[in-house]
């Protein structure tokens, strides 16, 4: 969690093309602060951390639901949406067919927490279904997901990018450098979840991954909680950086990421 968690930080000041897509960028800047990326992926590892190990998907979208309007309004200035706004602060909240990338930022802790890619794609599409409940919306959310799964088992590169392509049709042939000069701010999971997987599969370590999703501009802080989740998975971070991002969080977000490293260490 603490990959996602780091993209979303170090990519914040960046969004809306507020950067110059380079990868030269000083990583921790005045601005950077975590945003509603971060809240909504503590909210989704806290629902899963509750749920049993076996519970229904029904159960899974009741708790994940909770912990969402629970921790969104607790951060009400986050940086969410217009319609997800909404959603937060009504009382008998439904999905509204977003496919916006919000399903797929939030979505790591799936990733980590389950012995099979079939049953870590259930729960992704459950954590997405909730509000982002569009085929697009649930796509997103499988395909991060299943790439954290295969990552933190072991899969190369090359396996991970031939079961995205397969299983979920995004087009990962396109280079960084080929993205960029189309490439502008865009919200929606098709227009960033295949860029934040190429971001990844380009590069040599997890700041690199992080460096290459906001070098694209546009949303920055969602390709890089995106990029970042699947590259911790990967490469793991540096004990430099987990501890940059302990020093930008609250004790509401450090108590859940902290049950959740203890959870992931105690499967291993």
């Amino acid at each position: 969690m603490y990959g996602a968690i780091l993209g979303d930080i170090i990519g914040s000041p960046f969004e809306f093309d507020r950067g110059k897509q380079t990868k030269d960028f000083e990583l921790f800047s005045k601005g950077c602060t975590f945003t509603d990326d971060t809240i909504m992926t503590v909210a989704v590892a806290e629902a899963l951390l509750t749920a049993e190990r076996d519970s229904t998907v029904a159960d899974i979208e009741t708790l994940v639901t909770y912990f969402m309007q629970g921790w969104g309004r607790n951060y009400l200035y986050a940086g969410y949406g217009g319609k997800f706004r909404f959603w937060l602060m009504e009382n008998n909240p439904k999905p509204y067919e977003s496919f916006g990338n919000g399903s797929a930022m939030r979505v790591s802790a799936a990733g980590w927490l389950y012995d099979s890619i079939e049953r870590t794609r259930e729960v992704a599409r459950a954590t997405a279904n909730v509000s982002h409940n569009h085929p697009e919306g649930l796509k997103g959310a499988e395909a991060v997901a299943s790439a954290i799964y295969l990552a933190r088992n072991g899969s190369d590169k090359k396996e991970i990018k031939e079961y995205i392509e397969k299983e979920f049709d995004y087009e990962l042939d396109r280079t960084l450098d080929e993205i960029r000069p189309y490439f502008c701010m865009n919200e929606t999971c098709q227009k960033t979840v295949p860029e934040a997987i190429t971001a990844f599969l380009e590069a040599k370590d997890f700041e690199d991954a992080v460096r290459n999703a906001v070098s694209l501009g546009g949303d920055t802080d969602t390709l890089g909680a995106i990029t970042g989740s699947i590259a911790e998975a990967y490469f793991g971070i540096p004990m430099n950086l987990i501890d940059e991002c302990n020093k930008r969080i609250d004790i509401n977000i450090r108590g859940v990421v902290d049950r959740f490293e203890l959870a992931v260490k105690k499967k291993k």
